[in-house]
């Protein structure tokens, strides 16, 4: 995913998770998306398809701001990128709540992926004491 890993970083719990939730929500949009992306008999397309990708550019985004957190040399930055972690972090789990509601098989998965994502915030406390 980024090119200049320090080794440290890759070997923490919570980068490790954010890598996990990064590969669960592709796999469940791609299912999804299979579902999801047919026009309904009106022509409309299903609303929920755009949330499969939400949570895509979402999880996508925990690992970089977690290396930007951790290589920020002032503390006000290492806040202002954990603030943004919170911030995807709780809309990736809204989403999640909001792809509940679709008419797909793949939403039995969702479940999955919100339970990492509780996961995650626990180690995300944990990781923010540490900073």
């Amino acid at each position: 995913m980024l090119p200049h890993l320090p080794h440290h970083l890759s070997e923490l719990p919570i980068y490790q998770k954010a890598m996990d939730i990064f590969i669960l929500s592709r796999s469940i949009s791609t299912y999804l998306n299979q579902d999801l992306s047919y026009l309904h008999p009106n022509g409309h397309e299903d609303s929920h398809i755009y949330f499969s990708g939400d949570i895509v550019q979402q999880s996508v985004s925990l690992a970089p701001e977690i290396l930007k957190a951790e290589q920020a040399r002032h503390s006000d930055k290492k806040h202002k990128h954990v603030a943004s972690l919170r911030k995807l972090t709780n809309r990736l789990y809204s989403n999640c709540r909001r792809l509940e509601k679709c008419n797909s098989n793949g939403k039995d998965y969702i479940p999955l992926l919100r339970r990492e994502i509780r996961a995650f915030k626990k180690l995300q406390h944990t990781w923010t004491l540490t900073l």
